[in-house]
Formats: C-alpha cells, structure tokens, sequence
C-alpha cells in the first residue's frame, strides 16, 4: 500500500492530522490498534485554542453540541469534617472571559465522542482519508511502516511517517530520541459519576490534605479526580468503596447521591502522573506528535489539546507543502520550531500547578490559597494565566508577578486592555511561519 502520509495511532492528535490533510487533498492512512470505544480515561477538557482548531476543521458545532462549556475555574478551600458539611474557608473564581478572544470558555466533551465525530468528518472526504481499525503498527522495514491486521501483515510505504500512538511509540524508539521522565509524589482516581441538573460549574475543593478535582460533562454526569499518595491506592482498595462515598460526600455534599452509583473498583481507573519531552520531534520522515513527543501533567488539563495543537501545525505544514510542491522532509523543522517551546512552556505551567497540590502541610494551603487569590485580585496575573492554560497565546510571568502573587508586594488596580492582550495572542505568522513571503506578510 502506498500513500503520502502515514498515521499510527488514531486518537484524537492522529484523527486531527487526518482531517486537516484529507481536506486539503492530501493522502493519508491510519492504523489504529483498537476496533472498538475505550473504556480508558483520556483527556476530556477541550481549551479555546482547539475549539478554534476544531471550528476551522468543520467540527465545532457538533463538538459543542455534545459537550457542556466550562467558562471558569472555581478553586474551593475548605475544612473537611467527618460526618459533617464542609466549611468554607475560601472560594477563587477565575473566568476563561478574561481572555481577549471570542473562544471565552472550554468545554467537556466525552472523549470517545470527540474521536467519533473527528473519524466521521474525515470519513467524508473518502478519496483521501483511509482508516483502518484494529490494525496494529508494528515499527519500521525496509523503510516502510510494517502493520498488522488480523493475520495479515503488510507494509504501507510513505512519504513522511507520523508516530501518533501514545506513550508507547515505536515511531519514537525508531528516531532514538532523549526521553527524561519525571515522576510525581501523588496518583489519582478518576471516575465519572450522575450529578444534580444544577451542578453545572467546574470546581477544585482542597483541605489540607485532599485534593477533589470535580468537571462536569453533558447527560448530567460528572468527570471526577480524587488525588492520593502514590502506593496508596491498593491500601484504599482494601478500605472499600465506602472510603470514597465518604470522602466525596464530606468534600461536595452535593454529590453523595452520585457518589454511590459506583459499585465496582473497575469503574474506577488509577492514574499516575508523569511528565517527558523528548530533545527533537522528528528525524528525517518520521515525526511524533501528542504523547508520543511529551507527556504533560493533568492538573491543567492539557494533554489531548497540545497533541491537537501539534496536529494543527503539522497538518498545515504538510498540506502547503503539498500545495507548493515542496518536499516534506526538508520543512519538517518548522513543526519543531513552533510547537516544542510552546509545550516546554506549558509543561512547566502544569509542573508548578501539580507542586501546588503536592504538599500536605497547613502552612503550605495557606500560601497556595492566598497565591490563588492573588490570581483574581490582580488583573495582569488572571489574564496571564487564562491566557496561558487556554492556548491561544503566551505571556510569561515575571518576578513582579511573583512577587505580588507571594504577597510581597500590592495587587495591581489596573486592569489589562483587549489591545494590551492582542500584542500575546498567537498569531497566524506564528502558527505558520513557513507561509511569510520575502516581506514577512502570511501569504
């Protein structure tokens, strides 16, 4: 089989690169090890930087359709006490519309229903979009992709090789890159429960020594992430589902009916946290894209929207190379260029969000909830944030920043204008370098 380019791993970052190229007429095939829906938790909070992606893609409104908005993130501290409610000790709001941008929220939309919708949109360029379910990527021979799909093995030939399949990934071990992992002194546990019709906004309720992560989906579920001690999770097991209905329902009340509907530990999925980038994002023809390449910490919900954002910028890159008539390899670099700074920065993001939460001392959750605050009570420091998790641009914090956030110094009056922000925002140029002209104008 030949084609131009080759796909391993059909989740969501392989399914947009797909799309992106079968729309612009380029050949592309898929092999995706799984035949059927995963029951794995993947990453559901969509930033505003990918629903502008998935809005240029065509898939926006069915995207929305199916999801439900989450336009803040409300960080609650409280006293837990047994038996009782909780008592509030702080609440922090901060609001996605803080951003200079019409994409003013995120949204949590099933992760298997993204794949579908995704699959289907490129279904519907079918001269140029081959998908092929249960096929198994083998590695590399002979210089062409080797798979396998049910007894058959055959080989694919392509002009570039893209390795989307995850944290494993024969296309990376082929490019023989540097990984450096970094582990985390927490695991959490992740479970999808009913909520109340009301329940509809998104929340963080911490105390001293817990950590509830609750997000709301469509169909009046709830996506919830409990954090505990790593090792910890077969002592937990042993206690019983009743040690989770308890500790759910004397953090968030709300949700001790909900909580219940768990009746079995497979419902519940273990995560354990770790974070790597490899040092180059391609050799030659092969390149990696999402977890293949870097792997991100799921405090700020990240993951699935850097392995799209990543889609977005090959796809673009490879269709205009197609369109010129240039050859691929020799501008696979400008992938590289543009996105690995931009995920080294928000790896780090993410590493000091975890480090907030990494710490069970009192004194510990009276910084972290003052430096939140500090967050809203400064106007520079919550745009620079929501600006930053949301995607759509970058502006980095500075020791002034620090400084007030630490409470070193006043919170700021002045609030930061949409022309102040423009100057942060991505543009088109810095997206897709490639495109200037000898003028420097996107042509």
């Amino acid at each position: 089989m030949k084609t131009e380019v080759f796909i391993a791993g059909g989740g969501v970052g392989g399914l947009t690169l797909a799309v992106k190229l079968a729309r612009r007429g380029v050949h592309v095939v898929i092999a995706e090890q799984l035949s059927k829906e995963s029951n794995a938790y993947k990453g559901e909070l969509i930033q505003p930087k990918t629903l502008a992606i998935l809005e240029r893609l065509g898939v926006l409104d069915h995207i929305e359709e199916n999801g439900h908005p989450i336009d803040q993130l409300r960080f609650q501290e409280v006293h837990r006490n047994h038996g009782e409610l909780p008592q509030e000790i702080n609440l922090t709001e901060l609001n996605y519309s803080r951003v200079a941008s019409n994409y003013d929220h995120a949204l949590m939309v099933p992760h298997e229903k993204t794949k579908e919708i995704l699959r289907n949109k490129g279904k519907s360029y079918e001269e140029y979009f081959h998908y092929l379910p249960g096929t198994r990527f083998l590695g590399f021979e002979n210089g062409m992709a080797k798979v396998k799909r049910k007894k058959e093995t055959f080989h694919i030939q392509a002009q570039v090789y893209i390795g989307a399949e995850g944290r494993s990934s024969p296309t990376r071990d082929a490019m023989n890159v540097q990984v450096e992992r970094k582990d985390y002194n927490h695991h959490f546990l992740t479970v999808t429960i009913p909520r109340p019709e009301d329940f509809t906004k998104g929340k963080i309720i911490t105390t001293t020594s817990c950590f509830l992560g609750l997000f709301p989906l469509p169909d009046n579920e709830v996506r919830t992430v409990f954090l505990i001690k790593a090792g910890e999770y077969k002592t937990i097991k042993e206690k019983g589902l009743e040690y989770l209905y308890q500790a759910y329902s004397e953090l968030e009340p709300e949700l001790s009916a909900g909580v219940r509907s768990i009746k079995d530990w497979k419902k519940v999925q273990l995560m354990i946290p770790y974070t790597y980038h490899v040092d180059r994002y391609y050799t030659g023809s092969l390149a990696i894209i999402g977890d293949a390449a870097h792997t991100v910490h799921p405090m700020a919900g990240e993951g699935m929207n850097l392995a799209i954002q990543d889609a977005d910028v090959l796809g673009e890159l490879l269709a205009w190379c197609k369109e010129e008539n240039k050859r691929y390899i020799d501008h696979l670099h400008y992938y590289e260029d543009v996105r690995r700074p931009r995920v080294s920065f928000l790896l780090t993001l993410s590493h000091l969000s975890a480090l907030v939460y990494s710490f069970q001392y009192e004194w510990w959750r009276k910084f972290r909830m003052l430096a939140v605050q500090r967050i809203y009570d400064d106007d520079q420091l919550h745009v620079k944030q929501m600006l930053n998790i949301s995607g759509l641009g970058r502006w980095d914090f500075n020791l002034l920043d620090r400084a007030i956030q630490g409470s070193m110094l006043p919170a700021r009056k002045k609030k930061v204008s949409d022309r102040k922000q423009q100057q942060y925002l991505f543009s088109e140029a810095e997206d897709y370098p490639w495109k200037r002209n000898e003028k420097g104008m996107i042509t």
